[in-house]
């Protein structure tokens, strides 16, 4: 999958990556992920010469899971002269690091740094908190249940009745305005939505026994992490026959907890390793003991893309802050999974979606058990994408 990554002449540079990620708490196994998938990317490009003939410095800072600790890990990596600051997890902290980059560069013209996510979808990232020196490496929820929804009625098994559940925060509350808005296209009436606290429920099966009543044959959802977790244990321990769709299926621990009642559930990722001749997959798992599922693959197809793009920047030493931007905002590449661009009104990246379902047939099992992720379609960013919301005003150099 990387192996074409072209390496730029030798001319002695340094380009400093900080992530800034949860990397503590009970959320911590999330923020390894993501920061796996750009180490992977970034070892694979450091080992064929690096960037200008220079080791890629990656430092990785433990923002604890909170926006006082994303604030306070950014001073740090301003202290450290990072150039690029990388988030994954939760909205709030992109929300937090995206504003601290903006106020930190009106300050300091001439030493930007530039801010990217490759997890975070709430769409004020790229509406009011919008700026010149942040992207967004990640769908929106309109995107993740747009994918969802064309391929699951294109395939047939998107029927009449759908029950959202989801995060009581900015990134929930996207999803379910996304389930609501496209249910005339995809045929279906909602019969119930929940919103729920973030992270903080230990038992799911009080909203499972909700789920059950209003009889749905689908079941959306933006969770993520435990609230994810949870939620496929306690429709396991009532029996619950709906299918479920949601972006996050991928993460360990899903499908061992649904058990075989996660057979025919949907999911929609930024890649999978069952598309290519394996190598991604293979390589993947010989360095981290796993094959590449959920953040792994967000990150690491996000961080390639970023990686390429900045490779084709020509010149020798440091590379500036605004040729950061530049390249990024006019690479485009053709991938495993099809094109990749970024939009240039608001950064928001353009990529295929992947829609798989859970299948026996899949090639590479997840949780020790016999099933896995069978891709089903893949739905390109044209049949994606949102227009570009009125209240990012962008101010370019």
């Amino acid at each position: 999958m990387f192996a074409g990554i072209p390496i730029a002449n030798p001319a002695h540079a340094e380009l400093r990556i900080a992530m800034i990620e949860t990397m503590s708490g009970s959320q911590a196994s999330s923020g390894e992920m993501f920061r796996n998938g750009l180490e992977y990317v970034i070892g694979k490009i450091n080992r064929q010469g690096g960037f200008r003939g220079e080791p890629i410095t990656f430092k990785v800072y433990d923002s604890a899971g909170t926006t006082t600790g994303a604030a306070q890990r950014f001073q740090e990596a301003v202290s450290d002269n990072m150039d690029l600051v990388i988030q994954g997890a939760s909205s709030a902290i992109a929300g937090q690091l995206t504003d601290d980059v903006r106020k930190f560069n009106m300050r300091n013209p001439g030493k930007e740094k530039v801010f990217i996510t490759v997890g975070a979808g709430a769409m004020e990232l790229t509406g009011q908190r919008c700026h010149y020196y942040a992207f967004r490496f990640y769908p929106t929820p309109s995107m993740w249940a747009g994918a969802l929804v064309n391929a699951m009625k294109g395939s047939g098994a998107l029927e009449g009745r759908v029950y959202a559940i989801n995060q009581d925060y900015s990134w929930g509350q996207d999803w379910q305005k996304a389930t609501e808005e496209l249910a005339g296209p995809g045929g279906y009436t909602i019969v119930g939505e929940t919103l729920h606290d973030v992270n903080r429920i230990q038992d799911f099966s009080p909203y499972v026994a909700k789920i059950k009543i209003a009889e749905p044959d689908t079941v959306i959802t933006g969770n993520w992490s435990n609230d994810l977790l949870l939620l496929m244990k306690a429709t396991k321990d009532a029996g619950l026959s709906a299918r479920f769709a949601t972006s996050n299926l991928d993460q360990p621990g899903n499908l061992a907890n649904a058990g075989l009642a996660a057979l025919g559930h949907y999911n929609a990722s930024m890649g999978s390793p069952e598309i290519g001749d394996g190598s991604f997959a293979e390589e993947y798992r010989k360095a981290y003991g796993r094959y590449p599922a959920y953040n792994d693959i967000s990150a690491s197809v996000s961080m390639e893309f970023i990686m390429r793009a900045l490779q084709s920047v020509k010149g020798e030493g440091d590379v500036a802050p605004a040729e950061i931007v530049a390249a990024i905002e006019g690479f485009s590449y053709d991938s495993a999974y099809g094109p990749q661009s970024v939009r240039i009104e608001d950064h928001q990246f353009l990529m295929p979606l992947v829609v798989t379902r859970v299948d026996k047939n899949a090639k590479y099992k997840a949780d020790g058990t016999d099933m896995g992720f069978l891709p089903i379609a893949t739905v390109e960013p044209d049949n994606l994408i949102y227009p570009v919301q009125d209240t990012c005003r962008m101010k370019r150099p």
